[in-house]
């Protein structure tokens, strides 16, 4: 595949098919049925934190624009092996249990069309990875040129539904302020954290653009426009549908589902041919983030294997169709198994946890590269202001995490450390030693 293939709206549509999908589609009413009418803070908040992680990403993405691995090879040519090798399993985890996420948005959104049962779910979301592994497996190029016209499917019928909600509460009316009620269970600091655990998730798919750089007209210039244009327009569009989300229903009667926008259009009696249009949008949506997500874990994996730190298996390329096979299998393989491990907010929370470490460890990494006075195409604003306020942010996100995800994350970090040094050992490679004071 020739260098620079890909233009900037295309790979802007790459970063939005996973963010939206996400979290418009499957996690929206998760974060309500969390924070109820402050989960519109939240979604603000959390989207200010990931833009400045965009403007940071774009930076890093010009300095290493021939990157595969998103954060895990910014933080490998900054921070070396040991550091990389952790935040690189902990980030390709996380791309693989995400795609499990949105496969069960679609499930859930094609048994509610078709009428069938809510155990019908996990079938349809693994029939979904299999069909996405295989066009995957046909090619970047084509992979994102397809992303790029469901994008643009989704977002008219986005549209549509907003337009419906608007008048439904302001013209048909009446407008019932009770919708954005605040209840005592879902007020306060707390929810809004937990809340935010979930909004994260939803706002990751951007990293997915980072995976691809040399693969973008412009290079690390026009992955950095790709990526401030993904989030941008992504957080925008975020607040207006769940803001239109309480329009139709209170706040209080949303569950953690991965359907909500087909709960919301029940509750407000809408007509049949909009609940097909909106479920069809949703299926789009999270067939284009399943998407982006295998193609960003496979290639995660295979950059981790290009540096000698995963087994020669995931290293398997196809150089005309431009993909990794073996890394495409595996992950999509992880992501089925994923499917059947339970509540949809513990998979996003576990996944959310490599998300942030791999955010801190990205932001640290920017710190080294300007200490040394590397700068790329794209310079960030505001350094290095936006580098501490992102590694405080990110830190206090995790303080909102489930007990059980926070549990295995700490656990994954120690277990990699000592496989880490366990296989070093085994190569007998020399130890390093220094002296961090005087």
């Amino acid at each position: 595949m020739s260098k620079g293939s890909i233009s900037v709206p295309v790979a802007a549509s790459v970063g939005l098919g996973a963010i939206i999908g996400a979290g418009i589609f499957v996690l929206s009413g998760t974060a309500i049925a969390l924070a109820g009418p402050e989960a519109l803070i939240a979604f603000l908040i959390v989207g200010i934190v990931v833009l400045l992680m965009a403007l940071q990403f774009g930076e890093l993405g010009s300095i290493v624009p021939n990157a595969k691995g998103a954060s895990y090879s910014y933080v490998y040519k900054a921070l070396g092996s040991e550091m990389g090798f952790v935040t690189g399993i902990l980030l390709y985890f996380s791309y693989a249990t995400s795609i499990s996420v949105v496969a069960l948005g679609f499930g859930a959104y094609l048994s509610n069309i078709l009428g069938l049962q809510a155990s019908m779910t996990a079938y349809f979301a693994l029939l979904l990875i299999f069909v996405l592994t295989i066009v995957n497996i046909l090619g970047i190029s084509k992979a994102a040129k397809t992303d790029f016209v469901l994008v643009l499917v989704k977002l008219s019928i986005l549209i549509a539904f907003i337009a419906f909600a608007f008048w439904i509460a302001f013209v048909k009316g009446p407008f019932s302020a009770s919708n954005f009620s605040i209840m005592p269970s879902t007020s306060g600091i707390g929810p809004i954290f937990a809340a935010s655990v979930v909004i994260l998730f939803a706002y990751s798919g951007f990293q997915s653009i980072s995976t691809f750089t040399s693969k973008i007209k412009g290079g690390g210039l026009g992955a950095a426009k790709a990526i401030l244009a993904a989030v941008s327009i992504s957080m925008v569009v975020y607040v207006i549908v769940v803001f239109s989300l309480m329009l139709l229903a209170p706040s209080s009667s949303y569950k953690i589902a991965a359907d909500p926008m087909s709960f919301a259009l029940n509750a407000s009696h809408a007509p049949g041919y909009l609940f097909i249009i909106v479920d069809i949008g949703a299926l789009i949506a999270t067939a284009s983030a399943a998407l982006a997500m295998i193609l960003s874990a496979s290639r995660i994996a295979f950059q981790i294997s290009e540096d000698k730190l995963l087994p020669v298996l995931f290293r398997s390329f196809n150089k005309r169709r431009d993909v990794a096979t073996n890394a495409v299998l595996i992950s999509a393989l992880i992501g089925a198994v994923m499917l059947f491990t339970g509540n949809i907010y513990i998979i996003a929370a576990i996944a959310n946890f490599g998300l942030i470490f791999s955010y801190i460890m990205s932001s640290f990494s920017l710190i080294h590269f300007r200490r040394l006075h590397m700068k790329g195409a794209f310079v960030s604003p505001f350094y290095p202001y936006v580098s501490v306020v992102s590694i405080v942010a990110l830190m206090l996100l995790m303080y909102g995490m489930p007990q059980e995800s926070l549990l295995i994350g700490i656990v994954s970090i120690l277990a990699l450390i000592v496989a880490y040094y366990a296989l070093r050992e085994m190569k007998e490679k020399k130890v390093v030693r220094i002296k961090l004071f005087k």
